[in-house]
């Protein structure tokens, strides 16, 4: 009987080991992201006090370049340049190619379906998104519309006559698996 509860406990020690282990793999994106925007706070305030490219990290070879926030459903989120996978897994990442927020073009914005952009599940069109700059210009965008593409068959437009914003990310939202063809893109213009 001691060899039989011996080996009992020992399978109910290994299976709260496993557990806290799934927990913790579970847990780490999420919490992941939620330091990155906390230590990208406090360079977006270095940035808006005049530092240029202040990164928010010492390794980081990104930085904030704007603001991007939703009123309704309280997103307040930091923009990092570049839309590296290294990048987009602290938050979201303007395109380098694309227009900057305020400018004539196409501001592209992507994020991750599971963490940053997972908000934009529920955006609707006619919804108000804001964008502010580091030198305090703040722009505002109204949705104008939610599609589903392939990324294999289309690609967004950079050139535009007005300024536009693009938010992408991949979908369906509750994949099981990350990398699929398809994306989420929401497209808004610019009203002020």
């Amino acid at each position: 009987m001691a060899a039989a509860s011996k080996l009992g406990y020992a399978i109910v020690a290994a299976l709260l080991c496993l557990g806290f282990w799934q927990f913790g793999q579970g847990a780490y994106i999420p919490a992941k992201a939620w330091l990155a925007q906390e230590l990208m706070q406090r360079a977006w305030t270095r940035t808006s006090e005049g530092e240029t490219r202040a990164v928010p990290w010492p390794w980081a070879d990104t930085y904030p370049v704007a603001r991007l926030t939703s009123g309704s459903r309280d997103i307040d989120l930091i923009v990092l340049e570049g839309g590296s996978g290294r990048t987009l897994a602290f938050g979201p990442g303007h395109l380098s190619a694309s227009a900057m927020p305020g400018d004539r073009g196409n501001t592209i914005i992507a994020g991750h379906r599971d963490t940053h952009f997972s908000f934009l599940r529920s955006v609707e069109d006619g919804e108000l998104l804001g964008v502010e700059l580091p030198d305090g210009d703040r722009h505002v965008y109204e949705v104008i519309g939610v599609d589903i593409v392939d990324s294999r068959r289309s690609s967004l437009v950079l050139d535009t006559d007005q300024a536009m914003m693009t938010l992408v990310t991949c979908y369906p939202f509750d994949a099981s698996e990350a990398g699929g063809p398809l994306r989420y893109v929401v497209t808004a213009r610019m009203l002020l």
